[in-house]
């Protein structure tokens, strides 16, 4: 059969055997149904979520005349810009309640949760709040970003009881009224963004984050493939529980079950510790599909320039590793222990350095001083984090933090773990992705025969994965699993 692969800026074609299987998510098998995705529709149903949240008084019973208020929204990464997506409709409506109980508009301040990520830029901010939302805050400074460098503005927490520090956004912190605005959408590290994960990645310190975005939690049999009940999740929920614990009141979470296209098939709002088990019930049926009949030998996918984390996503080594490992650790359940990876991909030299100014550094440093596999780097870690130069770029440049780069690399090193074989197809600099640890072929087909020969046999079962980067990934099962616990 003839499929088209994302590679690059376009696609590339393979010829593949007949009996290969095709996943799309949302179209080989269907999404549960959305809700109605007119704004009034929404809007009705969004505020009938926060009149009756879970676990906790209704927002306008919170809310009053003098009440601060922070909106903790998600930054480009995640959750969709199109006009009704859940961001517009959710603040729009906790705004009108906030406003009906008397709160004042100077009194409150929409934040992007950006933890690490690059600080959300003014043309992001007008993308994801569209033009109304944008115009009644930004003119009068109450829109930012988390700036997890700005001291001025963190408050340190001291340790969870587990030990893990907990440093947070102060504006968060000293407000009466934290708004979460989340979205429960499958995702690698966790399970699910949304809920705790939000507040223990989005609006803290990368002390924080390296005690879960680290070797020891994601190399854990736990990890792989992604559950609900990993370590790191745990750690997820130890760490917004006790935020809320030095806050003295919850967060107000307002999430949504997100589907392929980032529309909403439900709505849940009050406190994360009950709400978030109840929007995995929906999630979970979108989620992790029970799909395969056999486990895989191949699994093929193709790797865009610029997706997820942004334009050089699929060219800069550290970050294709990256992408490589989020799909093994999603379909772990549906591939062979020895199971082999052909993914297209330009990779050809374009770091972007701009945007990840310190992963060539780190990609070089790989090549020497005795870097077999790619956690020999974690020791490294502290030293990017608090290197000046790429703080001073997170901060005033839109660029990742640097200890980004070290969750990157825990995670790339899970595809290696698992697999027995990588082989990129198409690469313009193929060196840089041997450098990685990884085979390089011209084409789909001259891959797939080289894996044959040496490591699937003749007869492999081939999983086909043609929109991995379009669309909003689902985590495969075998239709024989038990998904009670996931």
């Amino acid at each position: 059969m003839k499929l088209e692969f994302e590679y690059g800026h376009g696609t590339m074609t393979a010829e593949l055997p007949e009996s290969t299987d095709v996943f799309i998510p949302g179209e080989t098998v269907p999404d549960p149904p959305c809700l109605p995705q007119d704004w009034d529709s929404l809007y009705a149903a969004t505020l009938e979520c926060i009149r009756h949240p879970i676990g906790m008084p209704p927002l306008k019973e919170l809310a009053g005349p003098g009440k601060r208020v922070v909106f903790v929204i998600p930054d480009i990464v995640k959750g969709g810009c199109q006009p009704t997506a859940h961001r517009r409709v959710a603040i729009r409506a906790c705004l009108d309640e906030l406003y009906a109980a008397g709160v004042d508009k100077g009194d409150i301040l929409l934040l992007f949760s950006n933890g690490l990520h690059p600080r959300t830029t003014v043309p992001e901010m007008r993308k994801i709040l569209g033009e109304a939302l944008f115009n009644e805050f930004y003119w009068t400074h109450q829109i930012t970003s988390h700036d997890s460098e700005d001291y001025d503005h963190l408050v340190d927490l001291g340790t969870t009881d587990r030990g893990d520090p907990v440093l947070m956004n102060k504006y968060v912190f000293d407000c009466d009224i934290p708004i979460l605005i989340g979205h429960t959408q499958g995702n690698p590290y966790g399970g699910y963004s949304g809920g705790y994960k939000h507040c223990a990645t989005g609006i803290t310190h990368w002390r924080s984050i390296a005690s879960h975005h680290v070797p020891d939690v994601m190399h854990r049999p736990d990890f792989t493939p992604v559950s609900g009940h990993s370590l790191m999740r745990t750690k997820f929920d130890e760490i917004g529980m006790w935020m809320e614990q030095k806050m003295g009141h919850p967060f107000f979470c307002c999430d949504a079950v997100l589907d392929t296209c980032s529309r909403q098939l439900e709505l849940h709002a009050g406190c994360a510790a009950q709400m978030q088990g109840k929007s995995w019930e929906t999630a979970n049926r979108r989620t992790y599909v029970p799909f395969a009949e056999k486990k895989y030998d191949v699994m093929v996918f193709g790797m865009p320039q610029d997706f997820h984390y942004g334009n050089g996503m699929g060219t800069n080594p550290i970050q294709m590793m990256q992408a490589l490992s989020a799909q093994v650790i999603r379909h772990k359940r549906v591939l062979k222990d020895n199971c082999v990876i052909i993914c297209s991909s330009l990779c050809n030299g374009y770091f972007h350095d701009e945007r990840w100014p310190y992963l060539r550094e780190l990609y070089e440093l790989f090549q020497h001083d005795y870097m077999n596999t790619l956690p020999d780097l974690n020791r490294y870690g502290e030293y990017f984090a608090t290197n000046q130069e790429y703080i001073r770029k997170y901060r005033f440049c839109n660029a990742f933090h640097p200890f980004h780069g070290f969750s990157m690399i825990s995670c790339a090193h899970i595809a290696e773990m698992n697999t027995a074989a990588i082989y990129i197809v198409g690469a313009q600099e193929p060196g840089i992705a041997r450098s990685m640890g990884m085979k390089t072929r011209a084409t789909f087909e001259e891959a797939l025969a080289d894996a044959m020969g040496k490591y699937v046999g003749p007869s492999p079962s081939i999983l086909a994965l043609p929109q991995t980067f379009k669309l909003s990934a689902v985590h495969l099962c075998m239709k024989g699993d038990d998904l009670s616990g996931v």
